[in-house]
């Protein structure tokens, strides 16, 4: 699996997404907006109110009677070249001072009005004056020849680098601002949103997690999640009814056959059992045993879903006695002893009677069939809900012990059994609720442990 098809959290990647996306609408409305005034010269120009007083303070200087004086910089040069309506003026505390250009009146005399001001933009009223007036700017800096004031209505050209670092500080103190405020609203609404959004797939899971090969005709629920999200559970419910489907004809085929084959194996008994005694029966009737065993087992996958519903008590006893009575010809007529050790009072769980007694019979024919023919098989009850079968044969290997129960496995390649048995053993087991264990046995061999959950006590 490549790194672009891992899981990711739709959460995390949808703020990130979002806030990427803000950032970018951010600054494309920041442009638009900057170049709009910058091509209507509305509010913004390319124009520096501060240029001239960066180049007089560079220029400012005394001279040898200690008075203000201005050197020839190439930036002041330049300036003068740029603006020929350059005027500004400059004086010191000690009231020398200085001038250029032509200086309006309203403005030639302020300056010492305001040595205490350290800088101020001197502008009209709007819709009482002329809007022609250009405002005048006031500023105290530190030069060569001191700390002077100096006053200008003239704006010099816009540096690029003052322009770049100027944009920058805009976009540094609004949109910056505005940018954290928005990711920080993302990061917190939008695992709110998601969570609401898809608080329905949660219902929806819990649906699927108790769907099981018992459960047909099972279905999620569309209500209350996403319409996006409407397609995959749709598809996952045609799905399931697909197999729902597929899953019956499978049924009806295994039962059918196995209907079918119950007619001719008991004409095939019929016949061996008028047979004179000798080996060879023996051997002929076990083999028709296990066709008749394996016919049943098929018929037992159909009667699982239709085990008792809802279950009674059942005696482990009385099916163990009942299991013992009906298999014991078959195992002393293949050369063992069948043993039953159960208590006189009643050992009693909540299941179907029939299903349980299945499940011992397929125990105790699995040992009769894989056994070495002679040696004891062992039926136990014990309390509060235990059925085990021992055998005395040379046992199975610890690391096979899961997988015999997986359908049709077999322990030896050429093993004459259908690998159905011990499958149903604990199906039947689990469907009422227990589990079934395999261990060594006392005196050799196997151990099957039937465990199912005790009756309580009325």
């Amino acid at each position: 699996m490549s790194k672009h098809d891992d899981p990711y959290c739709l959460r995390s990647r949808l703020s990130w997404r979002l806030l990427s996306l803000q950032a970018a609408i951010l600054v494309a409305l920041i442009a638009v907006v900057l170049a709009g005034l910058c091509a209507s010269g509305f509010v913004l120009a390319e124009r520096d109110e501060d240029r001239v007083i960066d180049v007089v303070q560079r220029a400012i200087a005394r001279d040898e009677q200690g008075g203000l004086m201005l050197r020839q910089t190439p930036e002041l040069k330049q300036l003068r070249g740029e603006t020929p309506d350059l005027w500004f003026q400059v004086r010191d505390k000690q009231g020398h001072s200085l001038s250029e250009g032509v200086v309006p009146a309203e403005f030639a005399a302020i300056g010492g009005n305001l040595d205490q001001i350290s800088q101020a933009r001197l502008g009209w009223q709007l819709f009482e004056d002329d809007p022609r007036k250009p405002a005048a700017r006031l500023k105290r800096v530190d030069t060569d020849a001191g700390n002077v004031q100096i006053i200008t209505a003239t704006q010099g050209r816009l540096t690029g680098t003052k322009a770049l670092f100027m944009t920058s500080l805009a976009f540094l103190g609004i949109a910056l601002p505005g940018l954290l405020l928005m990711g920080t609203a993302t990061f917190i609404a939008t695992p709110m949103i998601v969570q609401r959004a898809f608080r329905g797939l949660d219902t929806t899971a819990d649906e699927a997690r108790r769907i099981d090969i018992h459960q047909r005709g099972a279905r999620l629920s569309v209500a209350q999640i996403p319409l996006e999200v409407v397609p995959l559970v749709t598809a996952i419910n045609d799905a399931l009814a697909r197999l729902d489907q597929g899953y019956a004809r499978h049924k009806r085929f295994v039962a059918d056959a196995a209907h079918e084959l119950r007619t001719p194996i008991a004409i095939l008994n019929t016949r061996l059992e008028s047979l004179p005694s000798s080996p060879d029966k023996t051997r002929l009737l076990e083999d028709s045993a296990r066709l008749a065993t394996l016919a049943e087992q098929l018929l037992d996958i159909q009667r699982l879903d239709r085990c008792g519903h809802p279950f009674t008590r059942v005696d482990l006893v009385a099916i163990a006695q009942s299991a013992a009575a009906d298999l014991a010809p078959l195992a002393i007529a293949a050369g063992y002893e069948l043993a039953l050790d159960a208590p006189a009072t009643p050992v009693e769980t909540i299941g179907d009677a029939a299903a349980l007694e299945r499940a011992l019979t397929n125990l105790v024919q699995n040992a009769i069939q894989h056994g070495p023919r002679h040696g004891t098989i062992g039926i136990r009850v014990s309390k509060p809900a235990c059925i085990e079968v021992t055998d005395e044969g040379p046992g199975i290997p610890a690391d096979q012990r899961e997988m015999i129960f997986e359908p049709f496995y077999r322990l030896a390649p050429l093993d004459r059994g259908a690998g159905l048995g011990l499958n149903m053993v604990r199906e039947i087991v689990l469907l009422h609720g227990g589990h079934v264990t395999v261990t060594d046995g006392p005196n050799g061999g196997t151990c099957f442990r039937m465990t199912l959950a005790p009756a309580r006590q009325s």
